[in-house]
């Protein structure tokens, strides 16, 4: 493996490693992602961002998405934004079109260093999130400990969300990991708890599919919003408050969810593959 040029990129310090194979295609074993993304070994990220030549010609570009585990995602709305900024300063616009396994995202400058996405369509249907078996997806029958009667949605990727009093009382690297690989979520599941601080104001925090606890996610934000929106606790359009910061999403009336929040690069570099994956060969010391 060559040694490989990187940018690292965040979006409400939700990270990505991001490599550009448009020119040339690269294949990387799970072993390889997950070095990548190991921030002791390798670089460190949540997710670690592909961008490939596009499939469809409505598209400028195709962004493959990998957790932190190397398992493949198939949306990421943080990483969506940083990558849309990142190719309107290359392309010079204002709007492009981003590709993914789960659909074409449109993306446009909000201004103030802002970036909006239309994620795209919201499915509710227990065969849409998917489920194991016929739900209800507004009042799913999962409980444990302090959480219960979870809204199912998907965004791209499947969604369980969790309404509580206060989320700063849940035990979430505990609670999520147990959540994430319920059996009626066949695919996994990321794990929402929301507490509704307004009626426009949600206070969310996340555990991800694949990843773990994370600062923010955009497409868990949607998801937040929308289980609100359904449940009469808000209305369309709220401020989703996050570890690492504030997006503001809106459920549009042609049932697409809009996502609008900042980005930021954090720097450039190159890795050794073959380096990284080397153990140290430690000698004993003799007193």
């Amino acid at each position: 493996m060559p040694v490989l040029s990187f940018a690292k990129m965040q979006g409400l310090g939700n990270d990505f490693v991001v490599l550009d194979a448009r020119r040339r295609p690269l294949q990387l074993s799970l072993d390889e992602r997950r070095l990548l993304a190991d921030r002791r070994r390798g670089i460190g990220c949540d997710q670690l961002i592909l961008l490939e030549r596009k499939q469809n010609p409505a598209a400028d570009v195709f962004m493959r998405i990998y957790n932190n585990d190397g398992s493949e995602a198939g949306a990421c709305g943080n990483a969506t934004r940083c990558i849309a900024a990142r190719l309107m300063a290359e392309q010079s616009t204002d709007r492009l079109v981003i590709e993914t396994v789960s659909g074409l995202l449109e993306s446009r400058d909000a201004g103030g260093g802002l970036i909006s996405v239309d994620m795209g369509e919201v499915r509710t249907d227990w065969r849409e999130i998917p489920l194991a078996e016929a739900c209800d997806t507004l009042h799913l029958p999962i409980a444990l400990g302090p959480l219960a009667d979870p809204v199912a949605v998907n965004v791209g990727n499947p969604h369980c969300t969790f309404f509580v009093p206060d989320v700063a009382a849940i035990a979430l690297e505990q609670l999520g990991p147990q959540i994430e690989h319920t059996p009626l979520y066949p695919q996994r599941t990321n794990v929402e708890i929301v507490q509704v601080l307004a009626p426009d104001r949600l206070r969310m925090r996340i555990w991800e599919r694949g990843a773990g606890i994370t600062q923010a996610s955009g497409s868990g934000s949607c998801a937040t919003l929308i289980a609100a929106a359904r449940r009469g606790l808000t209305g369309r359009k709220a401020e989703v408050v996050l570890d690492g910061g504030t997006l503001t999403i809106e459920w549009l009336a042609n049932n697409h969810v809009l996502m609008t929040g900042p980005w930021a690069e954090s720097f450039r570099g190159e890795i050794d593959l073959a380096g990284a994956a080397r153990a140290p060969v430690l000698e004993a010391v003799h007193g």
